[in-house]
């Protein structure tokens, strides 16, 4: 096997430390750019997408070159500036974004320091926060953004404390709260954002999960929060209380992926996409909106090897999957009644080494789905 990125010296089961979060999907109409890092060659992979098919079309330049072994990535809600973590250089690179071309410029004053061993970012829905878990100093930094530059600032009190080795990160569509996977503990970490300041504020003690949580994400209307808990080879679903932010379980895991690594869900909140990277597919679940449960829908959606991360367009006609031992990108269409995937033509695509995160900037509103 391919070294994927930094181990961290913990005796936990399966775990590859620091390998990404963050990404998955901007909620925007602008021209789409999908952007890959490229963990094991340092660089970011940066694509336009075909307005008929949904294929990945190198954008001229790429790949753009990072800190070292990058995990995650990340773009503000304009559109303007890419934000990486590097989980070997401890920091993160911000790139301005050329809105018609989708090329990086690393911006003035990057990288930025953040703590040790660097992994999920995310950026708040408002644009006006930067988060990034730091998986070996069990920590979140928080930054605000300079609205003309891009460049982060820390905010006052960062970094704050998580459990042990954290991974996984996502923040609600209202930008009131913050969840933190932490893989070590077997837990779920759950803050209040300040949406003056952006500091975060405990919930309350971090409540359990399933074994090896490797990332966490909320559904767009911010009702319900999935764990991909890739030892116990199962997804933890919770409800999350709107006032407090406080999290609930659902019950019993559900089952049906092999080693999951992330969850997806689609814009509308119907679906949910599993990167199983014990199975090398991508396993569909139905979510009912009322409740939160999963049902399972499709499996042995074949992917590259390793999946590892995914991402879907804003306007939920395609889906992407990093597969960090293969070297590429598996791409589906997504059937709009069904939520069922269709591998695109000419799928895999070409990545660089060892690609784990991923975000998809845009609408891919003209591409033709089952």
């Amino acid at each position: 096997m391919k070294f994927i990125c930094k181990i961290i010296a913990a005796p936990l089961l399966l775990l590859l430390a620091s390998c990404g979060g963050g990404g998955g999907t901007t909620a925007t109409t602008g021209k789409p750019f999908v952007y890959v890092a490229n963990n094991s060659s340092n660089n970011i992979s940066a694509y336009t997408i075909n307005s008929s098919t949904g294929a990945l079309i190198a954008v001229a330049g790429s790949p753009f070159a990072s800190g070292t072994s990058p995990d995650s990535i990340a773009v503000d809600t304009a559109g303007k500036f890419a934000y990486v973590t590097n989980n070997g250089s401890n920091d993160v690179y911000v790139y301005s974004i050329n809105q018609s071309t989708g090329a990086l410029t690393a911006i003035t004053g990057s990288p930025f320091a953040a703590g040790s061993g660097p992994s999920a970012i995310e950026i708040s829905p408002s644009g006006k926060f930067v988060y990034v878990v730091n998986a070996t100093s069990d920590s979140v930094s928080a930054y605000t953004i300079n609205q003309s530059t891009g460049a982060l600032a820390a905010i006052t009190g960062s970094p704050f404390a998580t459990g042990l080795v954290p991974n996984g990160l996502s923040i609600d569509p209202s930008g009131k709260f913050a969840y933190v996977t932490n893989t070590s503990s077997n837990s779920i970490s759950a803050y209040t954002i300040n949406q003056t300041t952006g500091a975060l504020t405990s919930v309350g003690a971090a409540i359990a999960s399933g074994i090896t949580p490797r990332s966490i994400t909320v559904d767009p209307l911010g009702k319900f929060a999935y764990v991909a808990n890739a030892s116990s080879h199962n997804i933890s679903g919770y409800t999350i209380n709107q006032t407090t932010g406080a999290l609930t379980s659902m019950g019993a895991p559900f089952t049906g992926a092999t080693s999951p690594r992330s969850v997806t869900i689609d814009p509308l909140g119907k679906f949910a996409y599993v990167a199983a990277s014990g199975a090398n597919d991508v396993v569909v679940y139905a979510i009912n909106q009322t409740t939160g449960a999963l049902t399972l829908s499709f499996f042995g959606n074949t992917t590259g090897a390793l999946p590892s991360h995914s991402a879907i367009d804003s306007a939920g006609k395609v889906l992407y999957v990093t597969n960090n031992n293969s070297d590429n990108i598996s791409a589906y269409t997504i059937n709009q009644t069904t939520g069922q995937p269709t591998a695109i033509a000419g799928s895999p695509f070409a990545s660089g080494l060892g690609p784990v995160g991923i975000t998809v900037y845009g609408s891919a509103s003209s591409v033709v789905t089952p």
